[in-house]
């Protein structure tokens, strides 16, 4: 494996060059060509890894090390990798639905005069990302952690003539940098209290050192304010809605394999500090089950496809992090892993919706497109499935068995995520009804099915979507089924008796949810086939305008922060320390033009005061005194 671990994250990085460097000389067939391939390549790389890493209960991380970062007596960081089963699931969800995204990305975006640097931009976030799971300690995940950062500033404001797009770049970024003061803090506190960045030797150290209860408590607090920023969960969510700025192929990058999972990755990665922290799981359950549903009760209205597949996203990482809470690290994995491939499929198959609308994306001016758009309307179907958890589809598989770590941890979490699970079944055939049902609404678009380069990669997700949940079998359906489980035993370690339920009450909790689902679907075909939304009033009008949570921001923190800036700038700045600088030069030009009066020509003068001088030199030195 050494012989060609190192070329995973280096041909990215060797695409962002040659891209970045010949994007204006490079044909777009070449440019593509060369932005998928390699990365195709990587994937195949990963392909490797994850057929000969250790696996199972016991397995030890295989650790690579190229050169020290840092190479101090007080301090070493290395450059190197883990290899272990978690990093072979995300290398292979991360550089194989990257890779299907770059294909695409040739047809979506051939005709932007910016096409080079869009393609430069994905490579460097595909390795910026690979470096974030592929670390062997905190400071590579932080190298990772803040350069899928910077990318998705680069190509969230990829069309920067648009000022309201810009705006969208700027919010992801300032949000995502509260986050990153709390991972900075968190790993200043684990090197104190470990002596070590190192994810084995910190870990290690847990069963042989006394840490307190509240370095514990605070670390973990800390890395769980990291995630929440990247990973979009209250209050650090309104970015990831307004990232939708940027191209279509952007937000499924962003959304599904790459930078919102990395909260996920980042508490299964520490699940060993966290299991010491019950207070922080708790913390973390609840922040997530009240994102998932305050997320979810905006989807419900929203006529921008991208947009309620935006908030669509934020609530299933809240359920994500919800399991996260019950400890339930593999069922989150376990989604992470399929909402990657139906989500990702549902934003390129809205892409290809805009594509064929002529750029066209209010929900309200379309309808009927399954007439004009076959390949697209049965892709999208499936996803819509998937993702409403109705089996054999891969959403359901994970769904329950995150809905399950829930019902078993608190009932009060598990009812919020039933109802969010409903709520999700309705949004999304709302926006399967509106978008393809009835008659087409604006008569003036001629829509049309798009290229077999965005078609054939929505085919292949539409694939995955459906057989993807098949590795997470439950006891229900097949004994020793789970793959996953079993996979992923040597990272996460198991703490305490495991709960049992009986298959009565199993089948009582799936045949619920699923009559539920079946009711909200029927809801949605009656009141979306053919029809759009009413004027909203009331609650309907509060959830249109997402619970008016940004001006709410706006009001008790943006606007505040700037007047308090325009404060200081007027009163502290201009009259202040302006002032003082200025004034600064007009006590010198004072001064010296007071003592150049002393400089007469005059001889004698200049004798007498070097005297003067000489005798009060001499009285400081002999005496003390002048």
């Amino acid at each position: 494996m050494e012989k060609y671990i190192w070329f995973i994250p280096l041909l990215p990085l060797l695409g962002f060059f040659i891209n970045g460097l010949g994007r204006n000389t490079f044909s777009k067939s070449m440019i593509g060509t060369i932005g998928s391939g390699l990365v195709f390549v990587s994937f195949i790389l990963s392909v490797l890894v994850f057929m000969n890493v250790p696996s199972g209960a016991g397995a030890q991380p295989m650790i690579f090390h190229a050169f020290d970062i840092i190479n101090f007596k007080s301090i070493q960081i290395p450059f190197s990798f883990q290899i272990d089963a978690l990093t072979s699931l995300f290398l292979l969800v991360i550089t194989g639905i990257g890779f299907l995204i770059h294909v695409y990305s040739s047809a979506y975006m051939h005709d932007d005069e910016g096409f080079g640097k869009f393609f430069a931009y994905l490579n460097l976030f595909i390795f910026f990302m690979l470096i974030l799971v592929m670390g062997s300690n905190f400071f590579m995940m932080f190298i990772g952690w803040e350069g899928v950062g910077l990318c998705s500033f680069l190509l969230i404001g990829f069309w920067f003539k648009n000022r309201d797009f810009v705006g969208a770049a700027k919010k992801a970024f300032i949000m995502n940098r509260i986050g990153d003061v709390g991972f900075l803090l968190a790993m200043f506190w684990i090197y104190r209290e470990f002596g070590t960045l190192q994810y084995t030797e910190v870990f290690g150290l847990l069963s042989t050192t006394h840490i307190s209860t509240f370095a514990i408590g605070g670390i973990t607090l800390l890395l769980f304010l990291a995630a929440t920023g990247k990973s979009a969960q209250v209050p650090l969510f309104t970015w990831l809605p307004d990232a939708m700025a940027g191209p279509t192929p952007v937000s499924a990058l962003i959304h599904a394999a790459t930078m919102v999972t990395a909260g996920i990755f980042l508490i299964t990665r520490c699940n060993e500090l966290f299991e010491l922290a019950p207070y922080t799981k708790e913390i973390i359950a609840w922040i997530g089950i009240i994102t998932s549903l305050t997320t979810a009760t905006i989807a419900m209205r929203q006529n921008d496809i991208k947009k309620v597949l935006a908030y669509s996203t934020v609530s299933q990482l809240g359920l994500m992090f919800a399991a996260l809470g019950m400890g339930a690290y593999v069922a989150a994995v376990f989604h992470v892993m399929t909402h990657a491939f139906f989500k990702a499929l549902l934003f390129l198959g809205a892409g290809s919706v805009i594509h064929g609308m002529h750029h066209e994306q209010d929900m309200t001016k379309m309808g009927g497109l399954k007439k004009y758009m076959p390949t697209t309307h049965i892709t999208m179907l499936i996803g819509c499935i998937a993702i409403a958890g109705i089996p054999p589809l891969s959403g359901f598989f994970s769904k329950d068995e995150m809905l399950l770590s829930m019902f078993l941890g608190n009932k009060a979490i598990y009812a919020i995520g039933f109802i969010v699970s409903v709520l999700t079944s309705f949004y999304m055939f709302r926006l399967y009804f509106m978008t393809f049902s009835g008659k087409l609404r604006d008569e003036s678009v001629h829509p049309h099915e798009s290229p077999k380069a965005m078609t054939i990669p929505l085919i292949i997700l539409a694939v995955l979507s459906i057989v993807g949940g098949w590795v997470g079998i439950p006891e229900l359906f097949m004994k020793n089924a789970h793959r996953l489980n079993e996979f992923l035993s040597g990272v996460v370690i198991p703490h305490g008796e495991p709960h049992h339920i009986s298959h009565a009450t199993e089948w009582m909790l799936i045949g619920a949810l699923l009559s539920c689902v079946a009711v909200a679907i029927l809801l949605a075909n009656k009141w979306y086939n053919g029809k759009v939304d009413k004027e909203a009033t009331g609650l309907a009008k509060v959830l249109e305008n997402k619970w008016y949570i940004d001006e709410i921001y706006q009001a008790a923190i943006v606007s505040p922060l700037i007047g308090l800036g325009n404060f200081f700038k007027k009163y502290v700045e201009k009259s202040g320390i302006v002032r003082l600088v200025d004034g600064t030069g007009d006590l010198s030009y004072v001064i010296s033009k007071n003592i150049k009066t002393v400089q007469t020509g005059n001889i004698g003068m200049y004798i007498l005061l070097m005297v003067i001088g000489i005798v009060a030199g001499l009285g400081i030195f002999f005496f003390g005194i002048i």
